[in-house]
């Protein structure tokens, strides 16, 4: 097997442009250190927050040119606005009259007034059996959202409750592959769906529904009824907690099923970069507006140790969630380092939280969940301490 050595890519990654042709990304100083661990090789290029969207087709170029190496097995390439040396910092001057036209950021929110309390959601009809539900999001896909979603499933079911898992996302599906689970659901009665069940989890999602290689070419309001029917049309109950891996993004899909699903929080997953932020407050934003309790927040990928030598890279910049997390005034969940350990047994369907659950990454993911479960208690709280009540003289 060929070995590939950071030479060997950064001789590579001296032929993609930098932005506006100025020179390549090398040369320029936008390339983080770079780490490769089996054969994999993980970097982030630095651009103006400004410019973030027309600076995609770069890291898709520096992501294309790396995979061709021979040798390579995978490429994670990240954009961020961290300064890791090389004059990007800030936006250059524009050589031309016409500046860049710049990317809108997210308006500054003030400190947030108390959120809604959980139970506090009119409309909203609640599923029998079921005594909580919570929602694993983010503003964009790439982050380990559904991986994040199963650890935390996995780490409440460790602490003692009775989780079921919803599979929200129609389009990509991963609880399947993430569980290992296969087959078809049975039915109660020829109406009524009875949930798969893998590690103590009860799990419905539509990979158990359809075949793999079925393209799912739907339109809105037919989502919605396939989301209703998981929800409403399967055999929950009793849960604890139900876990909904939501859809990437914040499109109708999303604000339609946190608007009809009558949740007890939210939990936003972002990566550390300041351009992944951006995205992650689309997500906070979009709960906020429907009264949604947010749960917190947690930064994945924050951090690699290598094996090795046991030293830390902060590839993809560090505590960037934490830092709106304060600024926002939300719980900072918890940071998930970047292990190849994670991704391997999420890939081989035995999540690391079963699958070594004395391990260091196992015992982030149950601490996260012991908080996440904290936070819905409290909101409980809020939303008992808020009903009025009637008293008789």
């Amino acid at each position: 097997m060929t070995t590939v050595t950071k030479e060997i890519v950064l001789e590579r990654l001296k032929t993609v442009n930098g932005p506006d042709f100025s020179g390549d990304i090398v040369s320029l100083g936008l390339v983080s250190e770079i780490f490769i661990a089996d054969q994999k090789v993980f970097f982030s290029i630095t651009v103006p927050a400004a410019r973030a969207k027309e600076m995609e087709p770069l890291r898709a170029a520096a992501e294309r040119v790396v995979r061709a190496i021979p040798g390579v097995a995978g490429a994670v390439v990240a954009l961020t606005a961290e300064k890791k040396g090389g004059g990007m910092e800030a936006p250059p001057p524009p050589a031309r009259p016409a500046a860049p036209r710049p990317v809108p950021a997210a308006p500054a929110a003030p400190r947030p007034a108390p959120q809604a309390p959980a139970g506090h959601q009119p409309g909203k009809r609640g599923v029998p059996g079921i005594e909580a539900i919570i929602a694993v999001a983010s503003g964009k896909g790439g982050v380990g959202k559904s991986t994040t979603a199963i650890n935390i499933a996995l780490g409440l079911a460790a602490n003692g409750l009775k989780v079921g898992v919803l599979d929200a996302d129609i389009y990509g599906p991963s609880m399947p592959k993430l569980l290992d689970l296969h087959g078809r659901p049975q039915t109660v009665d020829g109406k009524i769906l009875k949930p798969m069940e893998k590690y103590g989890l009860k799990v419905m999602s539509m990979g158990f529904l359809v075949d793999e290689e079925t393209p799912m070419i739907w339109r809105g309001p037919m989502v919605m009824s396939a989301l209703t029917q998981m929800l409403r049309e399967v055999e929950w109950g009793p849960l604890d907690v139900l876990v909904v891996d939501m859809p990437p993004g914040t499109g109708d899909a999303q604000l339609t099923m946190a608007q009809q699903v009558p949740l007890s929080g939210a939990v936003i997953v972002s990566t550390p970069q300041d351009l992944a932020l951006i995205d992650a407050r689309k997500g906070l934003n979009m709960f906020k507006k429907v009264d949604v309790p947010l749960l917190g927040i947690v930064e994945n990928m924050s951090y690699f140790i290598a094996p090795d030598t046991g030293k830390r890279y902060d590839i993809f910049g560090h505590g960037g969630a934490r830092k709106e997390a304060e600024r926002l005034g939300v719980t900072f969940l918890g940071e998930v380092p970047l292990q190849m350990e994670i991704r391997e047994t999420s890939d081989a369907g035995t999540p690391v939280v079963v699958s070594k659950p004395e391990g260091p990454e196992a015992k982030i993911y149950r601490g996260i969940a012991s908080k996440v479960w904290e936070r819905v208690n409290e909101e409980r709280g809020a939303a008992e301490a808020a009903v009025p009540s009637i008293v008789f003289e």
